[in-house]
This record gives structure tokens, C-alpha cells and sequence, in this order.
């Protein structure tokens, strides 16, 4: 016998009155009521369902039940006209019929059901502006903000390496001047921290910009009067392949853990014979390792991955990638070298 053959035909509805539950009410017991009467609402009022039409996943074209918030009560209330289960239970709906009925109710302008076959294209969001990360986490921003340490970065194995918040925050010192003497503008200070050389280069009248990823730092050097971005390095910077100096002092050769990258992408920063000038670890050392900040009370950042080179070690990375060593020099402890970005032959 064939789906459907042998079942009576269910009562009419009465003229104007919907049948909004139909197949979808269930009596006490959870039984299935094909009953034809119509449902009621809320003290017994009757409810209104769609009359036309072939509603998706709803058989007749019968309409759910809508809460005044927009959700489906489920039966009807006992009283008149029913005799139902008390209201507030949820209608049986197949998995992904709810988003489907969402989907119809929108009005029929809004729905393209094939876009591709219309020549329309599809319509998206712009992309959102890209957000400023947190370098090292909340130990390194409260050291910025407050302008002093201890501070501290952690390799897994529990080694530290003080690091120098205090003269990172304090006005430039000898050998901070001996390296504004060298610059030739434009300058991109590279990992600019609190912003100490870009408001004396500022200060000296040079054109000047500064870049952080961290929020504390970018706050600091702009309350210096410093021009700064939050961005990295590596993200679009103004004024690409136009740089006369670029400076990479405080350890920020380790910056994301790959020196030679990083050389790489300060070449197409700077101009055609720019210079870089970069400061070394005072002692000779050359490793690739990934790191934490962690203040003097034990709190710690996140990981991230941080490199250290010596001055033999930095020389080595700048002559395979390209750059010229134009000098080398020590002040107040610290190493530095000027290297010089290579001028194209067509350029020359």
C-alpha cells in the first residue's frame, strides 16, 4: 500500500479561522493531534497563521505561533476552543527548520536565492581596521606606564635578562646623542618604545615618525610630542623606500625572531644608500629563542619569539642580506653599528 493510502481526509477548518498547530500539535501523552480545530491563545483568544501558500517545512502553508519577543509557544492553553497542553512548550522542529523560517519571513526583495545567475554580486562588509597587539602582555605595559621596572625577559628554561625600562623612559643619554649626530632625515625609529629618540629628533627639527605595536608606548611617545603609529614593521608604513635613517636600538634586532627578515624589510624601507643604524647585545652571542616578559613580583606576558646578536653576529646578518658595514663603535657600554642600505645600478 502506498505512503498516505487509507487515511481520512481531516476536518475542515472553520470559515476564517486558521489552523495554525495543524500536524504540529501533540496531546498530553506526546501523541501526534491531527486534529483539525483551531488553536487559541493566550485566555483563550484564537490565533491568526498564514491562510495561503506552502509554508517551508510546514505542511498547508500552516504558520507557528509567535511570542510577542518573536519565539513559538508551542499549544494551545486550555479553554475554549482547545484542550491542549499548557502553553510555553516548544513545537517540534526538524533541525534547521528555525533558521529556515528566519530566513523566510524576510521580505522577498532582500532574498536572491541565486546571485550568480542574476549578475549581481554579493555584497560584503569592509574589512576592519587592523587592531593594535599587546607586545609581552600587561607586565611590559605597566612598566611603560609607570616609567620604571623591574622588568624582565624570561626564556622556558627561567634565565632572565634585565631589560632597561627606566633609561628607555628617561631623556637620551650619550650615547642616545652620539647616534642622533649620525641620523640623516627622514628617521623611522623602529620599535620606538616610549618614544625617548623620536622626541629629540623631533626636537631637532628632523622629519621623524616612530612605530610600536604596544598601545603604552604609542600613548607615551605621542604625550612627548613624538609622531608615532601603532603598527609593526611589517605591516604598510608611509613613505616606503624613502627613509634616510632607520634606527634599531634596545635589542629590537630581535624583533619576531628572525634578524635577517627583519634586515630585509628595513632595506625596502629605507632609501637608496639609507642608513640603518642598529644597536648589538654588548657581548657576543647569536641565538633564536621565544620569550616572556615578567615583572619583579613573578607575573608574566605571553610568549613570543625574540632573537640576540652580538656585534659579530649582526655584522654577519647585514652582509648576507645585502647591507654595506659603513662603521662600528662602542659608547657608554653598549655596541652599535651604521650600515648602509645598496644603491640599485641603475640608480647609480
Amino acid at each position: 500500500m502506498g505512503a498516505g493510502a487509507g487515511r481520512a481526509a481531516p476536518p475542515r477548518t472553520p470559515a476564517g479561522r486558521a489552523d495554525v498547530h495543524g500536524p504540529h500539535r501533540r496531546g498530553a501523552a506526546g501523541a501526534v493531534d491531527r486534529g483539525g480545530s483551531a488553536g487559541t491563545g493566550p485566555a483563550g483568544t484564537p490565533r491568526r497563521g498564514r491562510t495561503g501558500g506552502r509554508g517551508r517545512g510546514r505542511p498547508g502553508g500552516a504558520a507557528h505561533p509567535v511570542r510577542p519577543g518573536g519565539g513559538r509557544t508551542g499549544r494551545p492553553a486550555a479553554g475554549a476552543g482547545g484542550s491542549g497542553p499548557p502553553t510555553g512548550l516548544p513545537c517540534p522542529v526538524r533541525p534547521g527548520a528555525r533558521a529556515r523560517a528566519r530566513h523566510d519571513r524576510r521580505p522577498a526583495r532582500c532574498r536572491d536565492p541565486a546571485p550568480h545567475r542574476s549578475g549581481r554580486r554579493p555584497v560584503t562588509a569592509p574589512a576592519p581596521a587592523p587592531q593594535c597587539t599587546t607586545w609581552g602582555g600587561d607586565p611590559y605595559t605597566l612598566a611603560i606606564r609607570d616609567g620604571r621596572g623591574p622588568l624582565f625577559l624570561r626564556r622556558p628554561d627561567g634565565w632572565l635578562l634585565p631589560l632597561e625600562v627606566e633609561r628607555w623612559c628617561a631623556p637620551p643619554d650619550a650615547a642616545d646623542e652620539a647616534l642622533l649626530r649620525r641620523c640623516r632625515g627622514p628617521v623611522l625609529d623602529i620599535g620606538c618604545g616610549p618614544g625617548r629618540m623620536v622626541a629629540a629628533a623631533a626636537g631637532r627639527g628632523m622629519p621623524v615618525l616612530g612605530v610600536d605595536v604596544n598601545p603604552a608606548a604609542v600613548e607615551r611617545t605621542r604625550s612627548k610630542g613624538g609622531p608615532v603609529l601603532c603598527r609593526s614593521v611589517f605591516d604598510r608604513l608611509p613613505h616606503e623606500g624613502a627613509w634616510g635613517t632607520a634606527l634599531l636600538l634596545d635589542g629590537n634586532i630581535g624583533i619576531d625572531g628572525d634578524p635577517r627578515a627583519l634586515l630585509r624589510r628595513i632595506g625596502d624601507l629605507l632609501a637608496p644608500g639609507g642608513r640603518l643604524l642598529a644597536e648589538a647585545a654588548p657581548h657576543e652571542v647569536d641565538e633564536r629563542l621565544t620569550v616572556r616578559v615578567q615583572d619583579g613580583h613573578g607575573r608574566q606576558g605571553r610568549d613570543f619569539r625574540w632573537a640576540r646578536l652580538g656585534p659579530a653576529a649582526l655584522r654577519g646578518a647585514a652582509l648576507a642580506t645585502g647591507w654595506t658595514v659603513a662603521e662600528e663603535w662602542t659608547a657608554d657600554g653598549r655596541r652599535f653599528g651604521m650600515f648602509l642600505n645598496p644603491v640599485p645600478p641603475s640608480a647609480r
